[in-house]
């Protein structure tokens, strides 16, 4: 492998570039996965990877994944330690990065499950929260997790590390209408949005028999009035002590789990 051995190399700028700036990344089609783990969950997803990066600790401790790793990319480079670690997002670089090809995976809603689980989710803007939910929509089977097109990038490395993975094998699609996309679902199913009025029904109360979606809103704002009037329910979880309100992903992650179990 050829060793990069300055800042300024043209490879490590454009993944510099790819891991901070969102609009970059839709751009070329690319998103940035680092640390062994997120990258085995990659090459087990059969995501394309187009670029591999591996420091020289790396490849020293791991002869056996660097092997793997490498045979798996389009290409792939050595890197000096001292660069990877400047060009890493984490605090404890493991140093392997892979610049991954867009996931493409279409959603056919009439083969969905007929008593099938969706969580959509309007406007949430933090990437712990939005990889929170991801990874806790695939541990407990949800079916299709839907996001409004003003939600955080899906491929912001803070998201990505935040699923553990699920982002390669959870479903989820993203759309620019979300309250036209309930009001087909309920066509054959019945939707929840998630507030805080408690003259609503209350979580305890519903039987999550038949095709479900659950609504979950901006950690700040909530839902807006139009997705709230395009579902069939309004629902809040019952709480006790003197807290307003749940962090968004904690709520999604109850709601999520009542909906399946």
């Amino acid at each position: 492998m050829e060793l990069i051995i300055s800042k300024d190399n043209t490879k490590i700028k454009y993944v510099k570039k790819l891991i901070a700036s969102s609009s970059f990344r839709k751009e070329e089609g690319l998103f940035v996965a680092e640390g062994k783990r997120l990258c085995d969950d990659a090459l087990r997803s059969g995501a394309g990877v187009a670029l591999a990066l591996f420091s020289e600790d790396f490849c020293q401790n791991h002869p056996d994944d660097l092997e793997r790793f490498r045979h798996s990319a389009d290409q792939s480079f050595l890197v000096r330690n001292s660069i990877f670690c400047a060009l890493s997002d984490t605090k404890t670089p493991q140093g392997v990065l892979f610049v991954i090809k867009t996931l493409d995976k279409p959603i056919d809603f009439d083969k969905m499950n007929k008593n099938g689980k969706i969580a959509a989710l309007e406007s949430i803007k933090d990437p712990s929260n939005l990889g929170t939910i991801l990874r806790s929509a695939e541990a407990f089977g949800v079916d299709l997790v839907v996001l409004s097109d003003d939600c955080c990038d899906i491929y912001s490395p803070k998201v990505i590390r935040g699923s553990m993975g699920a982002l390669f094998r959870q479903a989820v699609c993203i759309v620019d209408d979300l309250p036209a996309f309930i009001e087909r679902f309920n066509h054959n199913g019945t939707s929840y949005a998630a507030v805080l009025d408690r003259d609503s029904v209350s979580l305890s109360e519903i039987c999550f028999s038949s095709p479900s979606l659950v609504c979950i809103g901006n950690e700040g704002r909530g839902l807006s009035e139009r997705v709230i009037s395009s579902c069939s329910e309004k629902v809040f979880i019952p709480m006790l002590g003197d807290a307003e309100s749940l962090n968004a992903s904690v709520a999604a992650s109850i709601l999520m789990w009542e909906m399946i179990k």
